[in-house]
């Protein structure tokens, strides 16, 4: 997966809104309208925030007659957890971060360089 494909689904994820969107999603499809029956939100931003999950590929809409219903599609949440496995092992993988064995210092972040 290329970085941008990740970059779009996290930045999907950084939203409590979207990720409740998600949390129904997938008990099942659902209507625009039924995933913007429990949020104070307008319908468009509802919209909005759907199509910034369709774009990261986590929501898939179908026709069916005059609905269009949305479902999950769970395979960039699996790209997303395998990287951020992935990332958890390279610092060592416990809960205090990097372990003795794995000594290979971590690249600074830029606001950290001298």
């Amino acid at each position: 997966m290329a970085s941008d494909d990740l970059s779009r689904i996290m930045a999907a994820l950084a939203d409590p809104t979207r990720r409740a969107i998600l949390s129904r999603l997938a008990h099942g499809e659902a209507t625009v309208t039924e995933l913007a029956a429990p949020f104070a939100i307008t319908m468009p931003a509802v919209s909005r925030h759907l199509r910034v999950l369709e774009q990261a590929g986590l929501v898939r809409r179908r026709q069916d007659a005059q609905r269009r219903p949305c479902r999950l599609d769970t395979a960039p949440l699996r790209t997303a957890t395998a990287w951020l496995r992935e990332l958890v092992t390279e610092a060592g993988g416990g809960a205090g971060g990097r372990s003795a064995e794995n000594s290979r210092p971590l690249d600074p972040a830029p606001d950290d360089a001298p």
